[in-house]
């Protein structure tokens, strides 16, 4: 457990870090998420500390977009 100031700042700078990063995801989750060519939106919901709503969108992205991209 997390304990005084100093932990708490260096823990939410990570937090921080992984959120700039896309570092959000377990690789697991990641390697799914690639393996089923997921085109998509991912939401989640956190209060407190806890995942309050999870959800996704599916085909939020158009063909013509992904020839955009490469």
């Amino acid at each position: 457990m997390l304990e005084g100031p100093v932990s708490h700042d260096s823990a939410f700078v990570d937090f921080r870090r992984r959120v700039r990063n896309s570092e959000l995801l377990t690789v697991a989750v990641t390697k799914l998420l690639r393996d089923i060519r997921f085109s998509g939106r991912l939401s989640v919901v956190v209060q407190n500390g806890s995942i309050l709503k999870s959800g996704y969108e599916e085909g939020y992205f158009t063909r013509r977009d992904e020839r955009r991209l490469t």
